[in-house]
């Protein structure tokens, strides 16, 4: 298969909260833990580097954060290994006092066509999923376990 254009995930949802709320969600390990992965050696912070753990999948995934602008966007480079870093953009738009409209954009997939149209495709169910949880946890304080529940 040939790619004209190299795919992008996409993913985005409206959380009813401010937009600090739910930004710092994603920024500080102890509450982005209620709703994504188990655990986190730190805060996202620019030029940090973090583990995220899944136990259930005894996976660890190493974080390179490239910049952060509170309340606005988040960037970084994730991976298992070399071969599969990719890039993940966040950004956070306030529309209200109350409520933020969350984009999530994963992009830099490697490999032959296959894999990256693979790779996309996963991704952009998996940040579906990552949004409806951080919004039923910052809207209900409801763990919804759909990112564990997925696979």
């Amino acid at each position: 298969m040939d790619l004209n254009k190299l795919p992008v995930a996409k993913a985005s949802l409206l959380i009813r909260k401010p937009v600090s709320e739910v930004f710092e969600a994603f920024a500080d390990p102890d509450i982005i833990t209620k709703f994504w992965f188990d655990e986190s050696s730190g805060r996202l912070e620019t030029a940090a580097n973090v583990k995220w753990h899944w136990k259930l999948f005894d996976m660890t995934v190493d974080v390179n954060v490239i910049e952060v602008r509170e309340n606005e966007r988040i960037e970084l480079k994730w991976g298992t290994n070399e071969e599969d870093v990719s890039v993940v953009e966040w950004d956070f738009e306030q529309r209200s006092a109350d409520t933020t409209f969350v984009k999530v954009v994963n992009k830099g997939f490697s490999g032959d066509a296959d894999k990256i149209v693979s790779a996309a495709l996963d991704s952009t169910g998996g940040f579906a999923l990552v949004l409806a949880a951080a919004k039923a946890w910052l809207e209900h304080g409801v763990r919804l376990n759909v990112v564990a529940d997925g696979f």
